[in-house]
């Protein structure tokens, strides 16, 4: 999928994106030790489809780019309090 796609999700949509893809990937990878793939770069398909979610949901965490409702403020531009109290 196109990371526009990605970018269109909550926040909630994507962890449920990853949680599927890295079971998908599990199932591959056990598919791939026991027989042969019918289309062997799936595989690599799903790799960078999880990278895309992940990397998506890490940017929203640091503020680079905000997902849509996501309750998140700050981030790169905040600045850090550097006051000893």
């Amino acid at each position: 999928m196109k990371p526009e796609k990605y970018r269109e999700m909550t926040r909630e949509e994507l962890e449920r994106a990853a949680r599927d893809l890295r079971e998908e990937l599990f199932n591959l990878r056990f598919r791939v030790s026991t027989q042969k793939l019918d289309n062997p770069l799936k595989l690599r398909e799903l790799k960078r489809d999880l990278a895309r979610v992940l990397t998506i949901l890490r940017e929203d965490e640091l503020g680079i780019h905000k997902l849509p409702g996501s309750p998140r403020t700050g981030g790169a531009d905040e600045k850090p309090n550097l006051k000893e109290e």
